[in-house]
């Protein structure tokens, strides 16, 4: 009795205190036009509270958040957690359409959720047209009071927000290309926290600067927020130790470069370890396209430049030049994949998940570009993008999770396909313009899933058009990235490659270019969950689908109903 008596003492104790540590967390966001100076010339952009980025959330694990959203601007607007696994909060997680109606001009809208189960660098951003490339900021969740990093402390925790910067509306870019069935224009610059750095004209006094101490180690929280290019990233003369990924903590990795595609985070220490002196931190473009087609002209454009910070010693001579980091070509494609495979999961680490071994549902879903038919478009046919020869066409009248929670017909259909229609060569450039295959309806299709399922994607790029690197975003869980490779997935040989010990867990996966990337996740949380391209150029065109994953068979496992002040169509 005394035995049983003292157990559950331990046990309230630890509710007791696991409840204490949580707390709320409340912030407002006005999102209203604002000002800024950048490149010669001033724009008018949309922002949050008046700052490019916008605020910095910081949290800890267990937490409740609660943003006030108010839209001050012109556009509709929507916020996503990118990151976020929303556990039972769906209503929350931002993308338009999917989850929600937009919050109209004028309007507002409560976002409210508890950040249960992960930890680390996560972000915020805009899920309407172009937006997200002026409102974004950081959203840091540290461990809960009490509880330590995984590694050692740093002395000092740093936001890395790198960014695309354009000299135009970026609205009104992502108008014009959806009028005329094209790709955008180019972004004009890379940004640091915001600012382009010095290699840019009228530039000079626009840089980000990180002052260190010698001797400290300092954790970057570095977030690749630009819309459409995979960034490489360096600090002269240093190593960085990767900790942590999409909010997941990983085996230590040391690296000179540090790769990302549009969506991910990544943690690293950074040991200022070097002679007292300044060193210049920077960012170019990872352009992974290949050769165009034989009936294009030229390989696709993108923006070329380098943006650069600088990290500065404490003591270091004002005179001194800095020293600048020899970065890797635009088409360094080895090195993007050595560091994307090198990166392992922290077994038994802070909320460690381990891989799912009894697969429910197998899944095979070629990603890619294609036409579809446009009868004012030029050549009656424009700029279009599928998963499974499927292209996504969001719903107008009623948000999906609406539909889903409300029984609603005639939004979405429950049949996307688990293979694609036809088999065929999927990374021979001699398909890239094959008429056969280029043609994609336009559909709001769907993947149903039974409540804790596990699902097994193969992820398989294609040559349609051209071979690239596409950045696949999953709403609402992490996934275990399982392997990873070049040319068409091989079922018999490639499983053999997987890793089921420690694999690294993501919400965005870089799938390589030309090639293949293996995924496993647990359907464990019910509603409506986006999955989708994170390259902006792409994901107007149709590169998404979603998963509507079915309530399960108790109160904690069904989604609750919708907060009485969500936005309507």
């Amino acid at each position: 009795m005394l035995r049983l008596l003292f157990l559950l003492t331990c046990a309230l104790a630890l509710l007791t205190s696991s409840v204490a540590s949580a707390a709320i967390v409340e912030h407002s966001f006005h999102v209203k036009n604002l000002t800024v100076r950048r490149l010669c010339s001033e724009q008018v952009v949309t922002a949050v509270n008046g700052s490019l980025p916008g605020p910095t959330l910081r949290v800890r694990e267990g937490d409740t958040l609660i943003v006030h959203v108010f839209n001050k601007s012109p556009y509709n607007l929507t916020i996503h957690w990118h990151g976020v696994f929303q556990l039972l909060s769906a209503w929350a997680d931002g993308p338009n359409m999917v989850t929600q109606c937009p919050i109209p001009p004028g309007g507002k809208y409560t976002y409210k959720f508890e950040l249960l189960q992960q930890e680390g660098t996560l972000w915020w951003h805009a899920h309407v047209s172009f937006l997200r490339a002026t409102v974004y900021g950081a959203l840091v969740i540290r461990p809960r009071s009490g509880h330590r990093y995984p590694f050692p402390k740093p002395y000092r925790e740093v936001p890395i927000l790198l960014g695309e910067w354009w000299n135009a509306n970026v609205v009104d870019v992502e108008n014009q290309a959806e009028a005329i069935g094209a790709p955008p224009n180019i972004s004009d610059a890379y940004t640091i926290n915001g600012l382009p750095g010095d290699l840019y004209n009228c530039s000079q006094n626009r840089m980000y600067k990180l002052k260190v101490q010698k001797g400290k180690t300092y954790l970057l929280r570095i977030i690749n927020a630009a819309l459409n290019n995979q960034l490489f990233f360096k600090i002269a003369n240093h190593n960085m130790t990767v900790v942590a990924v999409d909010a997941g903590y990983t085996v230590p990795y040391i690296t000179d470069v540090v790769v990302t595609g549009p969506g991910q985070t990544v943690d690293v220490l950074l040991a200022a370890d070097q002679e007292v002196g300044s060193y210049f931190m920077a960012a170019n473009a990872y352009a992974s396209a290949g050769p165009a087609p034989p009936a294009f002209p030229a390989p696709p454009p993108f923006d070329n430049t380098t943006t650069r910070g600088i990290v500065v010693y404490e003591g270091a001579p004002t005179s001194a030049t800095p020293i600048m980091p020899l970065l890797p070509e635009f088409n360094d494609t080895p090195t993007a994949h050595k560091f994307f495979t090198s990166i392992t999961g922290l077994a038994g680490g802070p909320h460690w998940v381990p891989v799912p071994r009894q697969i429910d549902e197998h899944m095979f879903v070629t990603v890619g570009l294609g036409l579809s038919i446009c009868p004012t478009c030029l050549n009656r046919t424009r700029l279009s993008a599928s998963m499974n020869n499927f292209s996504f066409a969001r719903p107008t009248s009623l948000s999906m999770l609406q539909a889903f929670f409300f029984n609603v017909s005639g939004i979405y259909t429950p049949d996307f396909p688990d293979t694609p229609p036809v088999i065929f060569d999927y990374t021979n450039i001699i398909n890239a313009v094959n008429p056969s295959l280029l043609i994609t309806p336009k559909s709001t299709s769907v993947k149903v899933l039974k409540y804790n399922a596990a699902v097994e994607m193969v992820l398989q790029n294609t040559a349609l058009l051209g071979v690239e690197n596409h950045p696949i975003h999953l709403h609402g869980f992490n996934f275990h990235v399982l392997a990873q490779g070049f040319g068409n997935y091989d079922p018999v040989n490639d499983p053999k490659k997987f890793n089921l010990i420690n694999p690294q867990s993501r919400n965005t996966i870089n799938v390589p270019v030309g090639g293949w990337g293996v995924i496993r996740f647990t359907a464990n949380n019910p509603g409506v969950w986006f999955f989708h391209c994170h390259l902006d150029v792409h994901l107007p065109f149709g590169l998404a689908t979603a998963f509507v994953v079915e309530n399960g068979p108790t109160p904690e496992s069904t989604l609750p109903p919708p907060p009485v002040d969500l936005p309507q169509c």
